[in-house]
């Protein structure tokens, strides 16, 4: 019997993750976001509010460490997510302050207060998928070219945006001091994961909110496509400054320089997918080659 299995709570951990994973997968397709976007809202909106806790319960309650203040905690934040759009009106402020909240939450570690240890990834996926849906189905969003497989054009425009940013990006991150090269390279099966993982979970998410979402309607209005790429670019690169220690200004920097070219692959492409492949390629060379 594997190791692993010996953790008392390691099934419930795992049928957890099985549950947010398919219920985070099915954002990506497209037939059924339709069917969601036909019932009626307030309905949709009270299903995602008690979806958000479902993971949740499978994993706290089997090991002791259900907390009603956690449960309220996350009710209430996927509540305000899921009815965004059914309170407030499509508008600029709204657009802006949706995508700040969707990001400050993530940003406030505070899943990390609610789950214990590796947990914490359901609550991540949960908000993720929440806020895709509540921007795709009641908002409306156009133009993301949300999914989680890339075309081969995606993939060619993406490998190319990562190969114009790695010179770039490795100069900076030497010069700055922000990194040093260290490969890793005794477990390539581990580089093959670490992609996927940043292609499905971290390019996919902060691609569709700061490029699929806040690019575009920073274009729109801005009535400038190059103004919504270098202001989103900037945030992107702002939203980096807690990265081990605040403010951490070398990342910040780098995240916005990568962020141009994110950006630019986004704009090439029509949609997020060549970006996560660009971002996924980034971040992977990164955990593999540097520290």
């Amino acid at each position: 019997m594997p190791a692993w299995l010996g953790d008392p709570t390691a099934i419930p951990l795992l049928a957890a993750f099985l549950i947010e994973a398919a219920l985070y997968l099915g954002t990506g397709f497209p037939a059924l976001r339709e069917k969601l976007a036909r019932l009626r809202r307030p309905v949709l909106a009270l299903g995602m509010t008690a979806s958000a806790a479902v993971s949740y319960v499978a994993y706290a309650v089997p090991t002791g460490v259900f907390d009603w203040r956690s449960m309220a905690v996350l009710l209430w934040l996927a509540s305000a997510l899921s009815c965004w759009y059914l309170v407030l009106p499509r508008r600029a402020a709204a657009d802006l302050l949706f995508v700040m909240f969707v990001a400050g939450v993530i940003l406030s570690k505070v899943f990390g207060r609610v789950y214990a240890g590796p947990a914490v990834v359901l609550g991540q996926l949960m908000w993720i998928r929440l806020g895709v849906v509540a921007a795709l189905v009641f908002r409306k969003a156009e133009g993301t070219g949300f999914g989680f497989l890339p075309s081969r054009r995606e993939w060619a425009i993406g490998i190319r945006h990562f190969l114009y940013f790695a010179p770039v990006g490795v100069g900076l991150s030497l010069v700055t001091g922000f990194a040093r090269f260290e490969p890793r390279l005794n477990a390539p099966w581990l580089a093959v994961g670490t992609f996927f993982g940043m292609l499905w979970v971290v390019a996919l998410s902060e691609e569709f909110f700061f490029r699929g979402l806040l690019q575009r309607w920073l274009g729109e209005w801005l009535r400038s496509e190059r103004g919504g790429l270098v202001l989103a670019s900037v945030l992107f690169g702002l939203a980096h400054l807690p990265f081990r220690s605040f403010p951490n200004w070398r990342f910040a920097l780098l995240a916005t320089v990568a962020g141009l070219f994110y950006g630019r692959a986004y704009l090439k492409a029509g949609g997020i997918r060549a970006a996560m492949v660009a971002h996924a390629l980034v971040n992977t060379v990164w955990r593999v080659l540097f520290v």
